[in-house]
């Protein structure tokens, strides 16, 4: 599979070029477009009871799509539900954590699966289970946002706030704490829960925040119509429909 961006970092779209006979796997409703003669069926990938898991716990679709490329080839655009930047990654055996949501397709030689990060993870935006993709070949995700990524070098400490987080190899460590001491400075400094990383390996973030984007609708809707400026004003177009 050969694998192309564009309009990106602002509205990522990734093609992905497929030879005869060739298929892919896609997050359910984000397929684009596509050439003619690919073929589309949407199942349960792994079963009932693993793609529940996956819409459940992991924070992805129920189904997933899998586009199959006819005798001459052809290729099928993907893009995220949220506006902002699409990668792709290369894997050779070795594992990437994805947050939930970010995931948008991957070659079927890997395997994905709904893993449960620990209680570590219970209390930041992943909920206490994340996606992880194992095997050889290639993935693609996106994020809200500009990508960004750090490599780290063994020993290396990095911190991220936990709505920022987009994906990590399976060799970096991680673990969760409190920005700032105690739920006063919490409240104080506005920040909630981090994410300290320790390389080696890479660390993808997203320069925008979902958590933050769902907080402000919330409180627009909550505004109602009387109120002025954006949120009145969407709270009342909530209002009306």
């Amino acid at each position: 599979m050969e694998i192309t961006t564009r309009h990106t970092p602002a509205y990522g779209v990734a093609r992905l070029g497929l030879a005869p006979g060739e298929t892919v796997r896609v997050e359910s409703g984000a397929m684009m477009a596509m050439s003619g003669g690919v073929t589309l069926e949407s199942k349960a990938e792994g079963g009932m009871l693993k793609s529940l898991k996956r819409a459940a716990l992991g924070g992805e679709s129920f189904f997933v799509s899998t586009y199959t490329a006819p005798s001459q080839g052809g290729f099928v655009d993907v893009a995220a539900r949220l506006p902002g930047d699409i990668t792709s990654i290369s894997l050779a055996g070795s594992g990437l954590f994805i947050s939930k949501g970010s995931w948008v397709a991957n070659e079927s030689s890997l395997e994905l699966d709904t893993k449960w990060g620990g209680f570590k993870n219970l209390f930041g935006s992943e909920g206490g289970f994340i996606l992880r993709a194992s095997g050889a070949g290639q993935v693609v995700f996106a994020c809200y946002g500009a990508l960004e990524v750090w490599t780290l070098e063994a020993g290396q400490h990095f911190t991220v706030d936990t709505g920022h987080m987009v994906a990590y190899d399976e060799s970096v460590s991680m673990q969760i704490r409190q920005a700032a001491g105690g739920l006063v400075q919490t409240f104080k400094s506005g920040e909630g829960l981090v994410f300290d990383f320790v390389g080696p390996g890479r660390v993808w973030t997203q320069t925008r925040n979902p958590n933050e984007l769902l907080g402000w609708i919330s409180a627009a809707v909550g505004g109602g119509a009387s109120s002025g400026g954006p949120a009145g004003a969407l709270g009342g177009l909530l209002g009306r429909n």
